[in-house]
């Protein structure tokens, strides 16, 4: 069934860029075990959806859709508008890529997960990001 542009721009306002499922249950299972952070900082260049600012760790939880994952196969899907859609993930995929040398050139550690990396074992990216927080530099 094909959806109206009304349903369509409805769907995409829907779309959360903070507290998204995935930061909420990376979150849960980082507070469950002390780790202490703050949450989508603004002052930081690329506002991180976590940050550890005195061990400067920077923790992205991209979603698949929004940054690119898989994309050579993946812009092959999509139907219409293709003139938006394409460039508009490969300029985020770019500016992720900009984000995250910016932020290691400050000294910054820079983690990102995908979306489904998260959904499919949580325990893992906070083991990372527990590993990386916990260990002096």
């Amino acid at each position: 069934m094909k959806k109206t542009k009304e349903q369509i721009s409805f769907n995409m306002k829907q779309v959360r860029n903070k507290d998204s499922k995935i930061e909420l249950a990376l979150r849960k299972e980082l507070w469950s075990r002390g780790l202490r952070y703050q949450k989508n900082v603004t002052n930081i260049f690329g506002k991180p959806d976590l940050v550890f600012k005195g061990q400067k760790v920077a923790v992205f939880c991209d979603s698949e859709f929004w940054h690119g994952y898989n994309w050579n196969e993946r812009k092959n899907d999509f139907k219409s508008r293709q003139d938006f859609w394409i460039p508009k993930i490969e300029r985020n995929m770019e500016r992720d890529k900009e984000v995250t040398a910016e932020l290691q050139k400050q000294g910054w550690t820079v983690l990102r997960f995908w979306g489904k990396e998260i959904k499919k074992n949580v325990k893992e990216c906070a083991d990372i990001i527990e590993k990386t927080v916990r260990t002096d530099k």
